[in-house]
């Protein structure tokens, strides 16, 4: 029944190719930020190659992983043909050519207004043209998975859609939802000013509107790891999901609470009452409770692998874990991860605590450990598990891709801990240059040097991903096993109709966004003069 394969190794291959060339950037910049490198002497080569950077790591990248694992959980959990092959088609088109529009003036030094648009500063039109390209075919990804669920249930009556798929549709809607805060900021706020109809722009109403899509779109980047918690992770390690209900309910809990939260990256801003930045504040603490439902149902489930492979006693059953399946050594590696940067979180969504890492590096070394870290190594994962479902062939060395693990592990960690460490210390994030012989910078240089070895060690790791890969795809042919995802301890026979679809809770997430952004923005468009002067960015000046 996997028929696209060719559709899912054409998402996957651009996503890690872009993924690379990001890498060798954030490397580059780490390098030149650092008292290793001499300044390069132009701010502006900086922030273009972070614009580069953050625009494929949080656009590009994480949305063609999603989008080829959805189409491969079409065929390998729906055990049926996709529905509207040309249509995904024409999605990946339209993404890759968005990339590539918008990299055309980035790369020129026409936009280097970071991937988060940083109004009143504007930049080249191409730039956010291609941005809505990649969310537009993004969203065509997101019709085909609603309909490829509808035809599945329609041939399929009152069974349980498959956990995998379940979860895939929850991220899709999720992002379709979250994109249009960002969508409605570029259409309405920003492309006027780049198109030259408008000389003035609503910083602060585009700050909001940005929101809208700034917290949600790293649900929207963790989906598909926690779907191989949840449907691979165990069966690869030899034991059972411990839960497939509280599976249903940690991706609902997301779909519903990953969206009203954003405003609580605008702590600083002015624009935004207290009351609905203490709203928002209370609502990032909720989406904390689906991880903490993960990690108890995936820690249960490899107990369970544990013990079924002979492990006795309280503790017992670790040492009887298979650590050298890559799939072990991935889920440890990612829980450690996701566990730091989690705590992290919890001090930035305080609103007293973030005033005290607001706008540092400290800020960085969270979200760099959440989806660099965490997230990231597991759509490794994804990519070893799938490839040789996908290609025919098995993977070149399991000590190569345990090594490429390792090395991915620890340059994170080399990476993002001193950031926090120096971010205490008070180093502003998005900074160009930093004089480390003014005393105020002399503590901070040796971890700030840490640091861009370890970006060093994760270029190494990302460049050993895709030997792999090659090597694999090019290896001897073999005959798969037949792919399977992870079986629950209890057979899944009924589920309750709330936990079986998604009108329910599209129509809460819906409901909880209008009424936790709709005063803020309501207010703003009130407000008289709230527009200020645009700046022109980059070579247009």
């Amino acid at each position: 029944m996997f028929l696209a394969k060719r559709l899912v190794l054409a998402h996957f291959w651009l996503a890690f190719i872009s993924f690379l060339l990001a890498l060798f950037m954030g490397a580059w910049q780490m390098l030149v930020r650092s008292p290793l490198h001499p300044w390069v002497g132009d701010p502006e080569l900086y922030y273009r190659s972070v614009t580069a950077h953050g625009t494929v790591m949080g656009y590009v990248f994480p949305t063609l992983v999603a989008m080829g694992f959805g189409y491969a959980i079409v065929g390998l959990a729906l055990r049926q043909p996709l529905v509207g092959l040309k249509w995904a088609w024409t999605g990946f088109f339209v993404l890759a050519i968005g990339a590539v529009v918008a990299m055309i003036p980035v790369s020129m030094g026409d936009a280097s207004v970071l991937y988060t648009f940083y109004p009143p500063m504007v930049g080249s039109a191409l730039y956010y043209i291609g941005v809505v390209l990649v969310v537009v075919g993004s969203w065509i990804w997101v019709a085909l998975m609603g309909v490829n669920l509808h035809v599945w249930k329609r041939a399929n009556p009152g069974k349980p859609v498959p956990l995998a798929m379940f979860a895939n549709v929850a991220g899709a809607y999720l992002w379709a939802w979250t994109a249009v805060g960002a969508a409605v900021e570029i259409l309405l706020q920003i492309l006027p000013v780049a198109f030259g109809w408008k000389g003035t722009i609503d910083a602060g109403l585009s700050r909001v509107l940005f929101s809208w899509t700034l917290h949600a779109i790293v649900y929207f980047w963790l989906v598909p790891a926690y779907i191989a918690y949840y449907t691979i992770v165990p069966g690869a390690i030899g034991g059972r999901l411990y839960s497939d209900s509280m599976a249903r309910v940690s991706f609902i809990m997301f779909l519903i609470f990953a969206m009203p939260i954003g405003i609580h990256h605008l702590f600083a801003d002015p624009q935004v009452g207290a009351g609905f930045k203490f709203l928002h504040a209370v609502f990032t603490g909720m989406v904390s409770v689906p991880t903490l439902l993960t990690v108890f149902t995936i820690c249960a489930s490899v107990e369970i692998a544990g013990r079924l492979r002979g492990g006795k006693g309280a503790f017992g059953w670790l040492t009887a874990l298979p650590w050298r399946n890559p799939m072990m050594l991935v889920l440890a590696f990612s829980f450690v991860m996701l566990g730091l940067g989690g705590a992290g979180g919890l001090i930035n969504m305080s609103y007293q605590l973030n005033s005290s890492v607001h706008n540092t590096q400290w800020v960085t070394g969270h979200f760099h450990l959440i989806f660099g870290g965490a997230i990231v190594i597991m759509y490794f994962a994804i990519a070893y598990e799938l490839w040789p479902q996908l290609t025919g062939r098995a993977l070149c060395s399991l000590r190569i891709v345990r090594t490429q693990l390792w090395l991915w592990f620890i340059g994170m960690m080399v990476v993002t801990l001193p950031w926090h460490y120096v971010g205490l210390l008070g180093a502003p994030r998005r900074m160009a240059y930093y004089d480390y012989s003014a005393p105020g910078l002399q503590e901070q240089a040796v971890w700030v040097a840490v640091s861009a070895f370890g970006g060093f060690v994760l270029l190494i790791a990302g460049i050993l991903f895709i030997y792999i890969l090659v090597k694999s795809q090019f290896g001897p042919l073999v005959q798969p096993k037949e792919f399977r995802f992870s079986l629950a301890t209890y057979p899944v026979e009924h589920v309750p109709a709330a936990l079986n679809g998604f009108g329910l809770w599209v129509t809460l997430m819906i409901a909880l966004t209008v009424v936790n952004y709709s005063v803020p923005i309501f207010q703003l468009l009130r407000l008289p003069q709230t527009s200020v002067p645009a700046v022109v960015v980059g070579a247009q000046r």
